[in-house]
């Protein structure tokens, strides 16, 4: 399997990548402006031995006396190559490598001429011109320059070029490397700090403040995800111990009794008191068990068993007057107004009112009132369960929710069946409706608020 490269790596060979690009293109246009001065140079320096020769032609009498004076000329000029033509017979030449020749059909065009000739490249143009004869003879006359020194000239600057563009790649290249690295020290930063966590050592932050703002959010949403991992760490660590210390009592009960029952003989009645003894136990863990289930289906997407359009009122009605014989044994009134409708499972709902209601009762004070009131708004249902008594302390409301957590630790497990799950499942019931659950607390009553929208999404 090939190693693939680090974004270093490939920052480096993008950047020398791109600069050998501009450098060529750089290049390949200094060459083309170039190539087009040689051009435009040649073009002048035809056009200005075209009109000295013409000049020279108007002072001479005859074609041999024009001859000598054109030999002079020529003879100053290197590269410069002169032909006559009379009627396309040519009558004067000046001296030329072995075999050349003017490009066939070569007249008075005024346009510069480009042609090959030996593996030489040339330049010439053409014109005319009169003779200071009697009959005004007239001329062609074809100038041409040989351009090898123009592509000598070139091929030393395409070299240099080269060379540069080469040495400037490799100095690129270092210096992208440079540059990225330095670039990418946060990253590394972040990764040693990344490596850092573990289980015992959540509360690690990536740095912010010193890291490029391109970098700010990554490190900002590292950040925010090791604070909800931190805290869900705590949750599990936490409902670990709670799940054991609630699964120990119970256990140490049944160990305990079974124990005691077979350290020596006991009559049938005695054997029936510890089994029922048993079975209770055997309940309160089989509902403690029936919750955690429950609280982990709703984790995980806990599915509507039914909708349904409910009268909220029905259902309290009927719970209160489930309650009422427990409410007469405390001394407590119970009372209920206003009315609603939510859609969703009629069962989860009594459910979820019912961990309410039996949680009021429980804290609620002898000759005290415990209230239900309903409401119905546009935007959906609530119901708000209140009992008068002490009220929780500000720190443990956030908490309130949570696993197995109780606001009063101190109070004993004989004074309630419950495993602390009561609220956390009332919690998810809300949740699976599309709702929510909140509560306020004061020093003499507290109230929970379950909200459900008006139509509830289908959960799962």
């Amino acid at each position: 399997m090939s190693r693939r490269l680090s974004l270093t790596a490939r920052l480096t060979l993008l950047y020398a990548l791109v600069s050998v690009l501009l450098l060529a293109g750089l290049g390949l246009l200094v060459g083309v402006m170039v190539n087009r001065h040689f051009a435009e140079q040649d073009a002048d320096d035809l056009r200005d031995k075209l009109g000295l020769i013409r000049e020279v032609m108007r002072t001479s009498p005859d074609l041999g006396a024009l001859a000598a004076r054109l030999d002079d000329v020529v003879h100053n000029h290197r590269d410069l190559y002169v032909q006559l033509q009379r009627q396309g017979y040519p009558v004067y030449a000046s001296q030329a490598p072995a075999g050349f020749h003017f490009p066939a059909g070569s007249s008075d065009g005024g346009q510069m001429l480009r042609w090959q000739h030996a593996d030489a490249n040339y330049h010439g143009m053409c014109s005319s011109g009169r003779l200071a004869d009697s009959r005004r003879t007239e001329l062609t006359i074809c100038a041409a320059i040989d351009t090898g020194r123009h592509e000598h000239f070139m091929h030393l600057i395409g070299q240099s070029l080269l060379v540069y563009i080469l040495l400037s790649a490799l100095l690129g290249g270092v210096l992208a490397w440079w540059v990225a690295h330095n670039g990418l020290a946060p990253l590394r930063a972040m990764k040693a700090r990344a490596q850092a966590i573990t289980g015992q050592q959540l509360d690690t932050q990536m740095p912010v403040a010193s890291v490029p703002p391109e970098m700010a959010d990554l490190a900002e949403s590292l950040n925010a995800m090791l604070r909800r991992l931190q805290e869900d760490f705590r949750k599990l660590s936490e409902f670990s111990s709670d799940l054991a210390h609630e699964l120990r009592t119970p256990i140490s009960n049944l160990l305990t009794e079974t124990q005691v029952a077979i350290a020596q003989p006991r009559s049938a009645d005695e054997y029936r008191d510890i089994l029922a003894s048993n079975a209770e136990e055997f309940q309160r863990l089989a509902r403690t068990v029936s919750d955690m289930l429950f609280l982990a289906k709703a984790e995980h997407g806990l599915v509507l068993p039914s909708r349904e359009r409910i009268a909220i009122e029905d259902e309290v009605a009927a719970l209160l007057e489930f309650y009422d014989a427990l409410a007469e044994e405390k001394a407590i009134r119970l009372q209920q107004c206003g009315s609603g409708q939510l859609l969703g499972d009629r069962l989860m709902l009594r459910r979820a009112l019912s961990n309410l209601l039996s949680n009021a009762l429980r804290h609620a004070p002898a000759g005290s009132v415990v209230t239900v009131d309903i409401a119905q708004q546009d935007a959906g249902s609530t119901v708000r369960v209140c009992n008068a008594g002490s009220g929780i302390p500000p720190e443990q409301l956030p908490r309130l929710f949570d696993r197995f957590f109780r606001a009063d630790p101190a109070r004993v497990a004989g004074e309630s069946d419950g495993a602390g799950l009561g609220l956390a499942i009332t919690r998810s019931i809300a949740e699976v409706h599309g709702g929510r659950i909140s509560v306020t607390s004061t020093d003499n009553s507290t109230c929970f608020t379950l909200w459900f929208p008006a139509q509830s999404p289908v959960a799962g």
